[in-house]
């Protein structure tokens, strides 16, 4: 079958950010299905174009990725934001049109206004439409202050609605989502969860190129991998690092965000050293940097909102066989927790974030146990192939109900 996915936060695996998308499409082309992706040219975690000079690229594996005309603005404010979503919502239509013998379009949210795009795609050439569900927006934008306009709200509350009750099948990647889109009108809902390709890591690899590369030394290494943005709260981890200053223990910040360059001022600021910010990697790379840890942070606002989901970066961290410092409630707690990964800290308090760090810091051999109970949990319970297989069986199964 040819499946059409419409994903504007698309990440190749030469990319930084999520490559969830890019991963699944991979494995559905090895099982003998015909993937397009009509994605945007410009990073939705840097803001900065793709390098890639031809639009139209088929990888590798047979996964045909064309980069739709966006405005880069992503990180300018939040109208620009709005106007880089809607140009992408346009010119992803017009290519979608192009693209021909299409049996299911998969559309993603957030951005939101990409749904309606796959949902209108969907219709005009007669074939299923999936949504998938990585986040709730606006539910997550409102509880974080980014979305305020009464009117904004409501209108992208009805197009949330709108997108549930007219999906043939909704999948949610974390099983917090699921009462809220369920309460919104969504019926057919499927959780294929996040997870990581535990073959993508070396948990046995002690890191040295990278801690050599950024003279490291001996100090005890926490890396954050993600972005820097409001919902992140990466001001605790500055906060927290200033407590730690006397210790032989550094903080990498890895990644990019429209707060960066805030937190960099602040750390200046308050003569923070032990913090060191690097730009972001292809997820092809990010195994060196997380071999170069000895724990992984996994950050965000104490907003009950947050408590639903299940964070990408941590299913890595687990993978890279890394103890998880978690400053997120809920849902993704109870993976951690369980499984004996890692630590929790409450969302929001330096001081305990810094304990944390020190505890594990004293503790090296509980830190590496910790860190191997984690890739267990990815290889038995949230290996990408067995998600990429649950996905799989879904989609043939929804064309066979469609013919």
């Amino acid at each position: 079958m040819h499946i059409l996915l419409i994903h504007q936060a698309f990440a190749a695996l030469d990319e930084p950010g999520g490559t969830r998308h890019h991963e699944l499409a991979r494995h559905l082309a090895k099982q003998g299905h015909k993937v397009t992706v009509i994605a945007s040219p410009v990073s939705y975690l840097t803001g900065t174009p793709n390098k890639a000079k031809n639009r139209n690229q088929i990888d590798e594996f047979g996964v045909r990725i064309i980069r739709s005309a966006t405005l880069p603005a992503l990180h300018r404010s939040f109208i620009w934001r709005v106007f880089s979503f809607i140009s992408f919502m346009i010119s992803s239509f017009i290519n979608s049109l192009r693209v021909r013998k299409v049996d299911l379009v998969w559309g993603t949210t957030p951005p939101i206004f990409q749904g309606p795009t796959a949902w209108l795609v969907a219709r005009l050439k007669g074939v299923p439409f999936l949504l998938e569900v990585r986040d709730l927006w606006p539910a997550f934008a409102i509880a974080v202050g980014v979305l305020k306009n009464p009117l904004l709200i409501k209108l992208s509350e009805w197009l949330e609605r709108f997108l549930y009750r007219h999906a043939d099948q909704v999948v949610v990647n974390s099983p917090g989502f699921i009462p809220h889109v369920t309460a919104r009108g969504a019926e057919n809902i499927t959780l294929i969860p996040n997870g990581a390709d535990p073959e993508m890591f070396n948990p046995s690899d002690p890191g040295e190129t990278f801690r050599k590369e950024h003279e490291l030394g001996e100090a005890f290494i926490v890396v954050y991998a993600g972005a820097h943005g409001l919902s992140n709260d990466l001001t605790v981890v500055i906060n927290a690092a200033e407590k730690l200053k006397e210790e032989n223990i550094k903080i990498i910040l890895l990644g990019s965000g429209k707060e960066k360059a805030n937190l960099q001022a602040e750390a200046q600021q308050k003569g923070v050293d032990n913090v060191i910010f690097l730009p972001p990697i292809p997820k092809s790379e990010m195994h060196q940097a997380l071999a170069g840890a000895d724990a992984c942070l996994a950050i965000l606002k104490p907003i009950e909102m947050y408590k639903t989901t299940y964070p990408n970066k941590v299913f890595d961290y687990m993978a890279a066989g890394r103890a998880v410092i978690l400053a997120i409630d809920g849902v993704i707690k109870e993976v951690v927790e369980v499984g004996g990964a890692g630590v929790f800290v409450p969302p929001g308090d330096p001081q305990a974030l810094a304990n944390a760090i020190l505890d594990l810091a004293k503790k090296p051999k509980k830190c590496r146990k910790m860190g191997m109970r984690g890739r267990l949990l990815i290889e038995t319970q949230f290996s990408r192939q067995e998600m990429a297989d649950q996905l799989t069986a879904l989609l043939e199964s929804m064309r066979s109900e469609d013919v």
